[in-house]
C-alpha cells in the first residue's frame, strides 16, 4: 500500500519536531511563561516566489489546536523584501518551538520554486515543460517536488516506484536495449502493471535500436549536445515522447527546447539551492 501525501507530512514533522526539540526547549522554557501568548510575522528579505505556506500550517496545527495562521500571500506568490507572507498568533512558547523548522521548509521549498520559475519562464511559448529528478534531499523529496510544482514545473516521477526508467546501468546489466525492454513488458504483464516506460539514448545506433524494438513512450537524450538533440528528435518523428538530460542550465535549456524536445529534465532544479531569505519575527 502507497503511502498518502498526508501521511508522509505527518510523519516528517513529527521527526523533525523530535530531531530539533528533544526532551525539551529549555531556552523558551526558561524564559517564557507557559500561559504566554504572542504573534510573529513571516517576513521576506529578498525577491522570489513564495513555496511551503501550507506545510507551515501544518506544522503549527501539530503542536497546537490553538495557533491562528492569517496567511497574506498563498503559495506562488511573488514576494519582495519587505512583504508579510503571514501572521501566526497563539500560545508563544509553540511559535518559538516552531520557528526554525518552518523556515527551514520555507526557505528551502521557495528557493526551489523560485528557481523552477526562472527555467520555466526561459521557455515561454514553447511547448516543452520542465521536470525535476530525484536529485532531492533524502526525507524530503515529497516537499522539494511539491515546491517545484508551484514554480510552474513538473514532477518526473516520485520514486523508483511509479515510473519504468531504463537507464545506461539498467540497459547494460540486462544485456542490451533489446532484453531491457522485453524483459520489462514482460515483467509489467506479469505483474499486471499499468505503468509508463522510459528509456535512455546515449547516442544515435542506441536511438535507432530503441526504435526498431518498441515498447516505451519516451526517449532520453542523455549528454546530447543541441545539435544532436535537433537531429534525434526529427529521427523519432513523434513515434515517442521525447526529454533531454544532463548538463543542460538557465543559459542552454532554450536551445534545447527549441529543438523540439517534450521535456527537459533538471537535476539543477533541487540538487543546487540557495534558500530564499525569510525570517520569523515577534510582534510586539
Amino acid at each position: 500500500m502507497k503511502t498518502t501525501y498526508e501521511e508522509l507530512l505527518d510523519s516528517f514533522i513529527d521527526n523533525a519536531l523530535r530531531e530539533d526539540i528533544g526532551v525539551g526547549d529549555h531556552t523558551s522554557l526558561a524564559c517564557i511563561p507557559d500561559s504566554a501568548q504572542g504573534k510573529a510575522r513571516l517576513l521576506v528579505r529578498e525577491p522570489g516566489l513564495i513555496a511551503g505556506v501550507n506545510i507551515a500550517r501544518a506544522v503549527f496545527n501539530k503542536v497546537s489546536d490553538d495557533i491562528i495562521v492569517k496567511v497574506c500571500l498563498p503559495d506562488g506568490s511573488t514576494v519582495n523584501p519587505g512583504d508579510i507572507v503571514f501572521e501566526v498568533t497563539g500560545k508563544t512558547l509553540m511559535i518559538l518551538q516552531t520557528e526554525r523548522l518552518v523556515l527551514n521548509i520555507m526557505q528551502r521549498m521557495s528557493g526551489i520554486a523560485t528557481k523552477t520559475r526562472q527555467y520555466v519562464n526561459r521557455l515561454h511559448g514553447l511547448k516543452t515543460k520542465v521536470l525535476d529528478t530525484r536529485k532531492t534531499t533524502p526525507g524530503m523529496r515529497f516537499l522539494e517536488k511539491e515546491a517545484v510544482r508551484i514554480g510552474g514545473g513538473y514532477n518526473h516521477r516520485m520514486g523508483l516506484f511509479d515510473m519504468i526508467m531504463l537507464k545506461d546501468n539498467h540497459i547494460d546489466f540486462a544485456g542490451g536495449i533489446r532484453k531491457a525492454i522485453q524483459q520489462t513488458r514482460d515483467y509489467l504483464q506479469r505483474n499486471n502493471l499499468d505503468m509508463k516506460v522510459e528509456i535512455e539514448a546515449r547516442n544515435f545506433k542506441e536511438i535507432e535500436e530503441i526504435l526498431a524494438t518498441g515498447g516505451v513512450d519516451r526517449i532520453m537524450f542523455d549528454n546530447f549536445t543541441v545539435r544532436d538533440t535537433k537531429l534525434a528528435v526529427e529521427m523519432i518523428k513523434g513515434r515517442f515522447e521525447t526529454e533531454s538530460s544532463g548538463g543542460i542550465k538557465l543559459d542552454n535549456i532554450r536551445d534545447y527546447a527549441e529543438c523540439g524536445v517534450d521535456y527537459i529534465s533538471v537535476g539543477d532544479l533541487t540538487h543546487h539551492i540557495n534558500s530564499l531569505d525569510l525570517s520569523l519575527k515577534a510582534v510586539r
